[in-house]
């Protein structure tokens, strides 16, 4: 395993990708996005021609079409268009997480079928994990697999999950019988949205996004066996392989929907003029908007020590800091939305200013995909060593100091609704 760098400057070529996506997200901007959020409709022409620029496959590997690069390149794409007013939710799910875990855990079949379209970004999958009662509990699934000659029976529920309709098939985390043991343990299964049994219904959501919430209903779903990711023993390993990404990713969509939130706070108290000089000028303008620079400045430094332990391949470590890197960006993202809209005060909630249609944005971003309380009962039990304070036995139980675990799902086990 290679050692992160531990300054988390950007390269040339990273920097150089930054300007690059900028400059194609300020070309559709938040008029199309909202526009198109507004309406029910997609953002299908940013996406496509993202992916036919390669933005939307730099993490994916070489030998499949992409760039080969790491998630932190991914999150630096993703975090410019959400700057740019123009977010594109479906990234966090389907390039970071459901080709993450296919280029680490598929089959060759299944990486030389999706890895080259995930590249182009001509393959659109969800993630499905969260259901109604166990979250994404994965010892309380209760969507099962069932062997049917070589294949597999699917059968459960799933709720919230992002872009069902704009998806090719989703990834569905369900669970297997253990032949050894008799107990049911996680597993992958990639399904195609148009499979028989295969249903979704769209979630009515107060939040206004081009990316809709669906709940899944899988009813006696006929799978072949390819349809499961790797090897069944993959099981837990496989499905955290992907989480991490989530995490850094989300810290990146909050830390550029911050960066907008304040450009336009800033640009807007620069020129705005009360009594003869801009409103920039009061301390109390000002001052909150220095505070949110700061946070944001912060949470972005986490967000890439986050992703620089991932790409470096320390799971482990890069588990506490996308964590922490997520509930940062979350917090500032809300803070910088807030202080906008007062900046502007009445304009701040008028369609034309583009700021209040962001509130259920940022706010969900503290719910999902993993809640700030999930991020501090995990960070209390293995960052700081304190006892666990949830369970199989609703009763508090002793946790180990970081150092004494490395179990694969040690830095994922949280609730994460994927509502945007």
């Amino acid at each position: 395993m290679t050692q992160p760098t531990t300054t988390y400057t950007e390269t040339d070529e990273r920097i150089a990708l930054r300007k690059a996506v900028a400059s194609l997200a300020r070309s559709y901007g938040p008029e199309y996005y909202f526009s198109r959020a507004r309406s029910g409709g997609h953002t299908t022409e940013l996406w496509d021609e993202a992916g036919r620029l390669g933005y939307l496959g730099v993490a994916v590997p070489e030998e499949y079409g992409g760039g080969g690069a790491g998630i932190g390149d991914l999150a630096a794409v993703l975090e410019e268009f959400c700057a740019a007013g123009a977010p594109l939710l479906l990234m966090m799910v389907s390039p970071a997480i459901c080709a993450t875990v296919i280029a680490r855990f598929g089959t060759e079949q299944q990486k030389q079928t999706w890895l080259p379209r995930f590249a182009t970004g001509e393959v659109r999958m969800s993630f499905g994990i969260t259901e109604p009662e166990a979250g994404s509990n994965s010892h309380r699934l209760t969507t099962t697999a069932r062997r049917d000659g070589d294949g597999w029976v699917l059968t459960g529920r799933k709720v919230f999950i992002s872009g069902v309709d704009e998806a090719d098939a989703v990834l569905i985390v369900g669970r297997t019988e253990d032949a050894k043991t008799g107990r049911l343990r996680p597993a992958l299964f990639i399904v195609p949205t148009d499979a028989p049994g295969f249903e979704y219904r769209q979630i009515q959501m107060d939040i206004t996004a081009a990316d809709r919430q669906f709940g899944l209903f899988l009813d006696e779903v006929r799978l072949p066996a390819e349809a499961l990711i790797g090897a069944q023993d993959a099981d837990l390993a496989a499905m955290f392989a992907g989480l991490n990404p989530e995490r850094i990713m989300s810290a990146a969509f909050s830390v550029g929907v911050a960066r907008y939130a304040l450009e336009k706070a800033v640009a807007y108290a620069g020129q705005r003029s009360v009594w003869g000089v801009p409103i920039g000028a009061h301390q109390g303008l000002a001052h909150p908007l220095a505070q949110i620079k700061i946070e944001l400045e912060l949470a972005r430094l986490m967000m890439q020590k986050a992703a620089a332990l991932y790409d470096a391949g320390d799971d482990h470590a890069a588990g506490e800091a996308a964590n922490m890197a997520k509930y940062a960006a979350a917090e500032v993202a809300v803070r910088a939305v807030d202080q906008a809209i007062q900046v502007h005060g009445g304009n701040g909630l008028a369609s034309e200013y583009g700021l209040g249609v962001l509130l259920g944005v940022v706010r969900a971003s503290r719910i999902a995909p993993v809640s700030r309380e999930m991020v501090l009962n995990f960070v209390a039990q293995h960052s700081l060593g304190l006892p666990k304070s949830y369970g199989s036995s609703g009763r508090p139980e002793p946790a180990p100091a970081v150092a004494a675990t490395s179990e694969p799902a040690a830095p994922n086990i949280a609730s994460h609704e994927h509502a945007f």
